[in-house]
C-alpha cells in the first residue's frame, strides 16, 4: 500500500513539477513575419526603423513567397506559428478558409502601398519594347498556331524574333518566380490573361470552356525557355548581371535598387517608372499588403506599436523611408482607411 501511495505521490509531483515549467517557459519575445520575396525589404525597413526606435525587439522576417507565407501563417495559432504575413497578391477565399479550419479565425487586412511588375534585363542589352501579347506568346506553354490561330499548339518560339520581328534575334531566356509567389500570379492576371484575349479564338473560351480558357492562358512553357529561380529575387539581379541575353521579372523595388545594372523594358508604351507606376501609365501594377493575425495582438510584445510605425507618414507616406525603397505609396484615402483598419484590428470580411 505504501508503495503504491508513494508512486501516485511520484507521479502527482512530476504532473505538477511539468506544469510548473509548462507556466515557466517563456513566450516568443519578437515578431514573427513570413511570405513575400517583393514586400520583405519593405517589412525589413520598418522591422529596422522599429527595432532602434522603440523598446521592442526587431521583427524576425522570412522570405517565403505569398503562397508559402498563407500556408505557415494558417497553419494556426500560437508563438510556433507567425504573426504577420507579407502578400504581393490578395488573400484567396480557400487561403481564408485554411485558416479558419485551423482556428485562425481573425486576420486583418492592410495594403501597405503599390508595386509594379517588370521585365527587366541587363544594361548592356538592347531595352525590349513589349506588349503583353508578345509576352503571352514568349512564355505560354501552348499557343495559336503560326499556320492556324484557331489551333493551339506547343509553344515553337525560340527568339524574342520569332514573337515579334521588330524584337532582337535573341533566345528567349526568362528568369521568374515558381507557382508559390504572389508575383508569378500577378504576372499571369496582368500580363498573361490580357495577352492571351487578344486571339479571338482563345477569348471564346472564356465562355464555351472556363477551365480551358483558364489552362491555355495561366501555364507557362515548360521547356527551358522560362526558368523557375526561387523566391530570392536579389538571385535574379545576379543572373541577369552575369547574361546579359536573360530576361528576368521581379517587383519594381528590385529594379529600383539596381538601376545601374538593370533596365526595364517597357510594356505597351509605358516604362516601369516611380512616377508612372504611381500616375497608373505602367499597366502592370498591383497592390500589396500584409495580413496580420489577431489573436496575437496583445500575446506577442510590440504588434500594435510595429503596425503603428509600418502604417505612419514617416514609413509609408509619400516622403516616407519605404518610397526611398521603390514602395509606390498609396493614395492619402488609402493610406486613412487602411491605418484606422490597422489601429482598430478590424478583421477582414470577404465578398
Amino acid at each position: 500500500m505504501l508503495k503504491h501511495t508513494l508512486s501516485l505521490a511520484a507521479a502527482c509531483a512530476l504532473l505538477l513539477g511539468a506544469a510548473n515549467a509548462q507556466a515557466a517557459s517563456p513566450g516568443r519575445d519578437y515578431i514573427s513575419i513570413v511570405g513575400s520575396s517583393t514586400v520583405y525589404p519593405f517589412s525589413t525597413a520598418v522591422a529596422e526603423q522599429f527595432g532602434k526606435t522603440s523598446k521592442f525587439k526587431t521583427p524576425k522576417i522570412e522570405s517565403t513567397g505569398t503562397g508559402g507565407g498563407f500556408k505557415l501563417f494558417c497553419s494556426g495559432n500560437g508563438i510556433d506559428t507567425p504573426d504577420i504575413a507579407n502578400a504581393s497578391r490578395r488573400i484567396k477565399k480557400s487561403e481564408v478558409e485554411s485558416c479558419s479550419k485551423n482556428g485562425v479565425n481573425e486576420i486583418v487586412e492592410i495594403k501597405v502601398g503599390y508595386d509594379g511588375i517588370v521585365l527587366a534585363n541587363s544594361k548592356k542589352a538592347e531595352q525590349l519594347k513589349l506588349s503583353r501579347k508578345d509576352l503571352f506568346l514568349a512564355l505560354a506553354k501552348d499557343v495559336p498556331s503560326p499556320d492556324d490561330p484557331a489551333k493551339l499548339v506547343s509553344n515553337p518560339y525560340k527568339t524574342w524574333q520569332d514573337v515579334n520581328k521588330d524584337l532582337p534575334n535573341t533566345k528567349i531566356e526568362v528568369l521568374g518566380p515558381p507557382p508559390t509567389s504572389g508575383t508569378r500570379d500577378a504576372f499571369v492576371e496582368l500580363v498573361m490573361e490580357p495577352g492571351c484575349v487578344e486571339f479571338a479564338s482563345i477569348k471564346a473560351l472564356e465562355e464555351s470552356d472556363k477551365n480551358a480558357f483558364k489552362a491555355t492562358c495561366q501555364t507557362v512553357r515548360e521547356d527551358g525557355a522560362y526558368i523557375e529561380a526561387g523566391e530570392n529575387d536579389n538571385l535574379i539581379v545576379q543572373k541577369l548581371e552575369a547574361n546579359n541575353k536573360a530576361m528576368g521579372i521581379f517587383g519594381y523595388s528590385f529594379l529600383d535598387q539596381n538601376t545601374d545594372k538593370l533596365q526595364g523594358s517597357v510594356i505597351e508604351g509605358g516604362e516601369p517608372t516611380f512616377e508612372n507606376i504611381a500616375a497608373g501609365k505602367y499597366t502592370v501594377s498591383r497592390p500589396l499588403f500584409i495580413y496580420v493575425k489577431k489573436a496575437h495582438v496583445g500575446v506577442i510584445p510590440g504588434m500594435s506599436e510595429f503596425l503603428a510605425e509600418f502604417t505612419s507618414e514617416a514609413a509609408w507616406g509619400q516622403d516616407g523611408y519605404l518610397a526611398d525603397k521603390g514602395l509606390i505609396p498609396a493614395p492619402k484615402a488609402e493610406q486613412e482607411e487602411f491605418a484606422k483598419t490597422a489601429k482598430d484590428l478590424k478583421p477582414l470580411v470577404l465578398e
